[in-house]
């Protein structure tokens, strides 16, 4: 990053009319190097995760679920297993005090329980949610055009490739309508 850029610099927007510009400007920065970057569209796009470069294991919801589940499947059989035999061990009719089938409704209920809270919760951490405000919103044209008609690209000022002038001369090279730089504040 280079030494001369404004202290509260988040990076530069691109702005773009088509769903098919905007998939191609994405995958031209991602082939240019940059790697802080991110696209806005109105809608889903398919095609543009890939072109983003993100990948299945880039997400890791899936593993946060699925630890949640482990711990609240076995946190859930433990609990009965040991009230059921060391806490308040009882003798009724003969039968063990460890009856594991006994055990498998709340087992799996407890399973999907803290699985769909670390899920919930997981998601949110990783989205860096609630974030009751962005860098983005302070461009006008990104805050009125995003959800309704534009498509945008931001490179952001913490890539270790990021110039502000390279940055923004890319972006027009890319035919974008209206490059901006963006500030924190």
């Amino acid at each position: 990053m280079s030494a001369e850029l404004p202290i509260h610099l988040h990076g530069v927007v691109g702005e773009f009319e088509t769903p098919e510009q905007l998939l191609e400007a994405v995958r031209k920065v991602r082939d240019a190097g940059y790697k802080k970057f991110d696209a806005f569209s109105p809608f889903p796009l398919e095609g543009l995760s890939e072109a983003l470069g993100v990948g299945f294991w880039d997400n890791l919801v899936p593993q946060i679920t699925l630890l949640g589940g482990l711990v609240g499947g076995l946190g859930g059989f433990f609990f009965q297993w040991w009230a059921n035999v060391v806490s308040y061990p009882q003798n009724i009719a003969g039968r063990p005090l460890n009856s594991w089938p006994a055990f498998i409704p709340v087992t799996f209920e407890m399973t999907v329980l803290f699985a769909s809270i670390f899920s919930v919760l997981g998601m949110l951490a990783l989205n860096k949610l609630p974030q009751p405000h962005h860098a983005l919103f302070n461009s006008e044209r990104f805050f009125k055009h995003a959800s309704n008609d534009r498509f945008f690209v931001c490179i952001e000022a913490k890539d270790p490739k990021f110039s502000l002038a390279e940055s923004m001369q890319f972006l027009q090279k890319l035919q974008a309508q209206h490059v901006t730089e963006v500030y924190d504040e």
